[in-house]
């Protein structure tokens, strides 16, 4: 009988998901398999695995809504009551031995799952707009403490995958490789035209689901624009949570 255990995974780059979206699809051939949970997920997750590095680890990681989560962290500081810790570069071989001896309830099974390409970081740059891999919102914004509050409302909407931009090129540079089912486009985005951002992510090639963008004291012209480009709102900086909330729907549905 086949047992899937779903592990929710936090944060990671393109390269690290890509490998790990790898090490679950090899797993697919053995009694125990490994697979990414998400909201439509049969059965909640077993285990979290987190990014250090992403500010919604640490939240996730110290949640009481996870108490009885197991939860492996990769990076330094760990919090307290994580179940394994883990070094960068990440050696995938190490967190699989250690998924199995937690999953495992026979002796390991030895699959190959061409972990030493893996582990060095060979073949694991995803293609442009790989079907499997998606980040669930793009967070474009010069301000680090509006960035941080978008994560922690969108961790709270069950999005947190996110990848920040700091200025039009780096926005630009995202959308042209990864897939976003939302993004928040601050209007304040230096380094070029923040609009030519919000057009961008609701072109016919990239269809992000939930696009909004932010700005103080918009005008009707702004709107108008908005509207236009197939943006879903215009929002003040930090934006009312239960407003952004309500639009974040439309990414789940």
């Amino acid at each position: 009988m086949t047992r899937r255990i779903f592990v929710k995974v936090v944060g990671f780059s393109d390269v690290e998901r890509h490998a790990l979206n790898t090490v679950f699809r090899l797993s697919e051939d053995r009694s125990t398999s490994y697979a990414l949970w998400t909201l439509d997920a049969p059965h909640p997750p077993s285990l979290a695995l987190l990014d250090a590095a992403a500010y919604e680890s640490r939240f996730e990681a110290e949640s009481p809504l996870n108490a009885q989560l197991k939860k492996g962290w990769v990076g330094e500081r760990p919090p307290a009551g994580i179940w394994r810790s883990f070094d960068r570069p990440i050696s995938w071989s190490e967190v699989v031995n250690a998924m199995d001896e937690l999953f495992v309830e026979e002796e390991p099974i030895d699959f190959d799952l061409g972990l030493d390409a893996l582990d060095s970081g060979q073949d694991t740059q995803p293609s442009q707009y790989d079907n499997n891999i998606w980040h669930h919102a793009l967070i474009a914004s010069a301000d680090r403490n509006l960035r941080l509050y978008l994560r922690a409302r969108l961790s709270l909407a069950q999005l947190p995958v996110c990848d920040d931009a700091e200025n039009v090129v780096q926005a630009r540079e995202l959308l042209e490789t990864t897939r976003y089912e939302a993004a928040l486009v601050d209007l304040a985005l230096p380094g070029g035209d923040a609009w030519d951002i919000a057009a961008l992510a609701r072109d016919e090639k990239r269809k992000v689901k939930m696009v909004a963008v932010l700005k103080a004291d918009a005008t009707r012209a702004d709107r108008s624009r908005a509207t236009k480009l197939g943006a879903k709102a215009v929002l003040p900086p930090q934006p009312d949570p239960e407003r952004l909330e309500k639009l974040l729907e439309s990414v789940r549905s």
